[in-house]
């Protein structure tokens, strides 16, 4: 079936027709590596967000396979990720207790709103929006995100009671001043997992070092349960084995009012998150991708994840790298993974029943150190400086507020962004004296002494002409007259400026028009089609007057040189332009270059 509107509706129909047996074994082995994997992960997730952990094994499930059907990526899989968990956390657990009802309908409700609005997004064909979340602002975000990550498991770690919802700065000065309150086996229990799992990191990293971790961890609690009737170490309980519940989020007016906000958030990062990861893993595969497609690949997850138990998805960077890795063929090998999962999930049921709440929280801080991306950090804060404030500004924003903190960080780092187009680049140009008289007429940066005409200037720009860079580009005009006056003819060198609008093209018609009353001009030379159309179709175009918009330097030096002052070229000591070297602009024949000049030459340009 190859008929393009059913595609776009049911896009695994395109990639359906290459499943094979060979291509099913590839994407099985991918799927079952996959879902081995996303078991400690899922559960760890579902901690960092507040709720159960079996919710973390249920947004690994339909979301998963909703996703691999109705998205572009071969290699994405989808499922609970780090992010989009401290979010969930950070935004509901000052509305509703973590793991309480009220806070698992709001989760819900969260799914919900987030997967509307992706889905909402991708029919619009919005996906460029992804790109204006710069990888500084997504740097500065997950190294917030890993502080309150660590900060959130602090009390697991230690045993200690600090306050729910408090803020990082709280927390972590909350635990430094009872730490001499913390239950000690609960801590050796911490420390045993958490030196276990960096150990197998390092010397073992084909291993799953979660699993290896969780495993020292449980046999360490056992041991001292029996050994010195250690009670007090709180472990996760038996996890269900069954299909994820229908559920029901909370549709109440106050509830959706609440998390609108909230909502949206969780929808851009999730976006930013999966289109990034599938843009990543296509580059190794070759894949074109589809971003509105994948928008509303994960729009759809997330709506079928609110009522199958699930909380907030998007694509999983680590599931992505080792479903690729693994030899994954198709969408398929993501599809997959749910029910393997599921299967593995039954099996490992009875193991979560010993598993010790400071033995996730050990896990969770190496998964917070290892989401900071150090190198990434020092370069910036190296080499960057703009970019050194958008990395702190959302890094502590983050710390503060995590959802308004992304904001501020998105908003600098667009106003640094336009700070530098709103200063397109202007700068003079002149022949330079070993190439006059060359046709090809080569422009060199006119600097202080270089020679300049007396009555033209020739500027380049290079940027867009837009509102925001107008009064920039006005200044730099003017300044042409305030250095000389006697230069009313400028030349626009266009070939830089790729974009024109409304107000750009009425600067250069009042720049045309106040030149010609001077008695100059203004001609605009490489104009792109784009820039051309703008000035066409805003009615500038009537302003310049005949033959001002011209495709090359020599046509323009051509047609300006004629309407030139004679006496002052003939006065000028310096033969700037071709057209200099024989005659005048009324035609008459230059004397020799060696008979003497009757005046004193142009003032230099500063």
């Amino acid at each position: 079936m190859n008929d393009p509107r059913a595609s776009r509706w049911l896009p695994f129909l395109g990639w359906w027709p290459q499943v094979t047996r060979e291509s099913l074994r590839h994407d099985a082995l991918a799927a079952l590596t996959g879902a081995v994997v996303v078991l400690p992960q899922a559960v760890a997730f579902a901690t960092i967000a507040g709720l159960p952990p079996q919710y973390g094994l249920y947004a690994a499930m339909l979301p998963a396979i909703v996703a691999a059907l109705w998205g572009s990526s071969r290699h994405l899989v989808s499922g609970p990720t780090t992010a989009i968990s401290v979010l969930v956390f950070a935004t509901l657990s000052p509305l509703a207790e973590p793991g309480s009802e009220r806070y698992i309908g709001m989760v819900l409700t969260l799914a919900l709103l987030a997967g509307l609005m992706q889905l909402a997004l991708g029919l619009a064909r919005l996906g460029a929006l992804v790109n204006f979340i710069s990888h500084t602002v997504i740097v500065g975000f997950t190294a917030g995100a890993a502080f309150l990550i660590a900060a959130s498991q602090l009390k697991h770690f230690l045993g200690l009671a600090i306050p729910r919802g408090a803020p990082f700065h709280e927390t972590v000065l909350y635990a430094a001043q009872h730490l001499g309150e913390s239950h000690l086996w609960v801590v050796v229990v911490g420390l045993a997992t958490l030196a276990a799992g960096l150990l197998a990191r390092r010397l073992w990293p084909r291993l799953p070092y979660m699993i290896l971790a969780m495993t020292v961890g449980a046999v360490v609690a056992l041991v001292l349960q029996r050994l010195v009737g250690a009670t007090d170490i709180e472990t996760v309980g038996a996890l269900p084995g069954a299909l994820p519940a229908l559920s029901m989020p909370d549709l109440s007016p106050l509830t959706l009012q609440s998390l609108l906000f909230p909502a949206a958030v969780v929808a851009v990062i999730g976006l930013t998150e999966a289109v990034a990861i599938a843009r990543a893993v296509a580059v190794k595969s070759g894949q074109r991708l589809d971003a509105n497609q994948e928008f509303i690949g994960q729009g759809l997850a997330n709506i079928a994840g609110a009522f199958t138990s699930a909380y907030p998805s998007s694509g999983s960077f680590n599931r992505s790298g080792i479903n690729h890795a693994a030899g994954a063929r198709t969408p398929l090998a993501a599809a997959l993974s749910a029910p393997m999962l599921l299967a593995i999930a039954w099996l490992a049921t009875p193991l979560a029943t010993y598993l010790p709440v400071a033995a996730m929280a050990a896990i969770l801080f190496i998964v917070a150190w290892g989401l900071i991306d150090w190198a990434a950090i020092g370069q910036i804060l190296r080499r960057h400086p703009r970019e050194r404030i958008v990395l702190l500004v959302t890094w502590v924003g983050v710390l503060v507020d995590l959802e308004k903190g992304l904001f501020v960080g998105v908003v600098v780092s667009l106003l640094f962004y336009l700070y530098r187009t709103s200063q397109p680049a202007v700068e003079e140009r002149t022949p330079p004296l070993a190439e006059l008289g060359n046709p090809r007429r080569k422009l060199v940066a006119a600097g202080p002494g270089a020679p300049s005409c007396p009555q033209l200037a020739i500027l380049r720009v290079r940027g867009s002409i837009y509102f925001g860079a107008v009064e920039h580009v006005r200044e730099e005009l003017h300044r042409v007259d305030e250095v000389d006056p006697r230069r009313k003819w400028v030349v626009l060198v266009a070939h830089g400026v790729n974009f024109v609008d409304l107000a750009g093209a009425q600067l250069l018609a009042e720049e045309a028009q106040r030149r010609r009353a001077l008695g100059g001009g203004l001609v605009v030379v490489g104009a792109q089609p784009a820039v051309h159309r703008t000035l066409e179709r805003s009615g500038a175009l009537a302003a310049f007057g005949e033959h001002s918009l011209i495709a090359h330097k020599g046509d323009a030096l051509r047609a300006v040189y004629p309407r030139l002052d004679s006496a002052m070229c003939r006065a000028c000591g310096y033969r700037v332009f071709e057209e200099c070297q024989q005659a005048l602009p009324d035609g008459t024949l230059r004397p020799r270059a060696d008979e003497p000049l009757t005046a004193t030459p142009a003032p230099a340009t500063p």
